[in-house]
């Protein structure tokens, strides 16, 4: 199919770098066959292991599995309207009589669907949502570090609060960024599986098996997976709602970081600047306009996918043993998986390139240095013993017009006692509001080193 007749744009316009190889090869329909066939041949292989059929079998059907794909599945499935029915007809149509009646014997398909997707999507966020994702923490270890005596003025509502460092504003992400990492992981590593039939209870494996958990766990243990405690005919769905929860917020996270940086780049603001290409276009009207495309493009990733977690939420429902409320909805997981590598790939190359204008952040913060050492003024009025202290300096930052604020607190006959009582050495917060940085570098520090230490960098 020619790409420009796809209709979802994660795949013509999304999965254009080196991530689409790696995606397709765990997250594509022809990835979750394969898998699929991987799980079918595992339990053929502890069927051979407790000697219910031969070895030999095990190698056979191994080997016919290699054959199949997804088209020839797709094909089968025309006809039986059954994705695992068609699965085994084709595998079995490849391999002797001997062989055949052993493939999913006393299973049902939820045993090899939910199992597969369980295995398909550990690997793909083992070995390549993870990889990503520390690349990007180490990257924004780096930068913290760089920026760590970086001077900005802090923001909360919009307005200039205090002194900070650019080097702390990004230790936060680091700190969120890090914890992310560490649900992903949790939430990958307990993704689990099932062998036990039509209704979890291992009734038909009970017909020719002695134990048929140690069965189920043999099977599992091939592919790398534990049994999961419970099952009805499905896998409980916290395990995938944990990783699709670990994962979306993950995203909320970078796109928390992408709408900081786009707004840093606003022309009033312009203390960073994405990289902007020697033929890129940022308006088709107007030639000057060089926009934040990429962390727009992050947080509108995320406004896509967010309120996905709600589906998933009510995909936990599944009637008595089982209903098919999931079957379409659930076939939308890999697209959550992908997204989220995406927004961090995307992340990554815009931080890589970014441009940080230090005179500029000076320049912000030199406009609020007056009114800003307003908490510092009032905190050590408080000390000296002045009563209702935030009250004063309040009144008088805001009738403030022109000049200090420490220039007009001393020419406040009430206030002045009490600021000549102010230690000499605590001065310095109020003459510079560079002095005024609290623990930023220190806590800059503090994070990077710890993140660094707990994923290994």
């Amino acid at each position: 199919m020619d790409k420009f007749h796809l209709i979802s744009p994660l795949d013509f316009r999304y999965m254009r770098s080196d991530l689409a190889d790696k995606a397709i090869a765990y997250l594509s329909e022809e990835a979750k066959i394969k898998h699929e066939i991987e799980v079918e041949v595992a339990y053929v292989r502890a069927l051979s292991y407790f000697g219910i059929c031969k070895k030999e079998l095990y190698k056979e059907i191994q080997k016919a599995g290699k054959k199949i794909t997804a088209e020839l599945i797709c094909d089968e499935e025309s006809k039986t309207g059954h994705e695992t029915k068609a699965l085994v007809n084709v595998l079995s149509t490849n391999v002797s009589s001997e062989a055949k009646k052993f493939i999913h014997l006393g299973l049902t398909s939820c045993d090899v669907l939910d199992t597969a997707n369980a295995l398909r999507f550990k690997r793909y966020t083992e070995k390549v949502l993870l990889p990503e994702a520390k690349s990007l923490e180490k990257l924004l270890i780096k930068l913290a570090i760089q920026n760590k005596k970086t001077f900005q003025i802090g923001r909360t509502h919009g307005q200039h609060a205090e002194p900070i460092t650019f080097g702390f504003f990004l230790a936060q992400y680091v700190s969120r960024l890090g914890q992310r990492i560490l649900a992903i992981e949790n939430a990958s590593s307990n993704l689990k599986g099932k062998i036990s039939g039509a209704v979890g209870a291992y009734n038909a494996l009970s017909l020719f098996c002695n134990d048929p958990l140690k069965l189920e766990a043999k099977t599992l243990s091939y592919l790398g997976l534990k049994p999961s405690e419970s099952s009805t005919q499905i896998l409980p769905r916290e395990y995938f709602a944990d990783l699709v929860h670990a994962l979306l917020s993950t995203l909320g996270v970078i796109a928390n970081l992408a709408d900081d940086m786009r707004h840093l780049q606003r022309s009033e603001i312009g203390e960073v600047a994405e990289h902007f290409g020697s033929t890129q276009v940022g308006s088709s009207a107007m030639p000057h306009k060089r926009n934040p495309i990429t962390f727009e493009n992050i947080k509108s990733i995320w406004k896509a996918f967010s309120p996905r977690i709600l589906t998933v939420y009510m995909d936990q429902i599944s009637e008595h043993q089982r209903d098919l409320t999931n079957s379409a909805s659930e076939r939308f997981l890999p697209e959550m998986l992908f997204a989220c590598t995406y927004a961090i790939r995307q992340m990554r190359k815009a931080l890589e390139k970014l441009y940080v204008d230090e005179k500029a952040m000076l320049n912000n913060l030199s406009k609020s240095s007056q009114k800003t050492i307003s908490e510092a003024l009032y905190v050590l009025l408080a000390l000296q013993g002045l009563e209702n202290a935030h009250e004063h300096v309040r009144r008088i930052a805001f009738n403030l017009q022109k000049g200090s604020l420490i220039d007009a607190a001393l020419k406040d006959k009430e206030l002045l006692p009490y600021i000549k009582k102010i230690p000499q050495a605590k001065l310095k917060y109020l003459q510079n509001p560079k002095n005024y940085l609290g623990l930023a570098e220190k806590k800059t520090e503090r994070i990077c080193k710890n993140w660094e230490k707990i994923l290994g960098f």
